[in-house]
């Protein structure tokens, strides 16, 4: 009885190991799906939107692929590129702080690290949304409980900003490194608004 108990043990943890590394080996293809379909630029949050949206089919065991993909992509971009449009007018905001703090203008340094610590909040609020993103929804309104999400779940916004530190130190350290860690930052946004869903 022991031995069969413990050898259904064994089993069941190499099926979980398994799933888990199949799930994370997912991660790293979504990724790449990712930065194929945010090369545009301004369709980054539609791509994350349905890198998200294929991961929890993925999760929850439901059909899903490329094609599924594509689909919400086509469906999220119709007006996530306004998104992404205004998120790199941010940047270019934060671009020209960072210009003034370089020029020395009184008051630089005050007004860049303001701009990048709303830069940086922007992109988390905007990676939760595209985390509970549906076909359908309002990017509006998305944004708007993501604001409220970032602010009242401080824990979880810095695991988000962990993520993306672990995108920009792959970039740095090789730069292919990033394109498939995009997909891990997509799996954390899913984990932290599944984390607060259930709080």
């Amino acid at each position: 009885m022991t031995e069969a108990r413990a050898k259904a043990r064994t089993e069941r943890g190499e099926s979980l190991f398994a799933e888990r590394f199949a799930l994370f080996a997912e991660c790293l293809l979504t990724g790449v799906w990712i930065a194929v379909a945010a090369l545009p630029l301004v369709t980054g949050p539609a791509a994350f939107a349905a890198g998200a949206r294929h991961l929890r089919r993925r999760i929850t065991h439901e059909v899903g692929g490329l094609r599924e993909f594509a689909a919400d992509f086509r469906s999220a971009v119709r007006r996530g590129w306004l998104v992404g449009l205004a998120g790199w007018a941010a940047a270019g905001a934060v671009w020209v702080d960072v210009q003034a703090v370089r020029a020395g203008l009184p008051g630089g340094p005050l007004v860049g690290a303001v701009g990048l610590f709303a830069l940086i909040g922007a992109a988390v609020a905007g990676l939760r949304a595209a985390a509970v993103w549906q076909p359908g929804a309002s990017w509006r309104a998305l944004l708007a409980d993501a604001g409220r999400r970032t602010v009242l779940d401080p824990a979880g916004s810095f695991l988000i900003v962990g993520g993306l530190a672990v995108v920009v130190c792959s970039a740095w350290f090789a730069a292919p490194l990033a394109v498939p860690v995009l997909g891990a930052v997509a799996a954390a946004s899913l984990a932290v608004e599944e984390r607060y869903r259930r709080r």
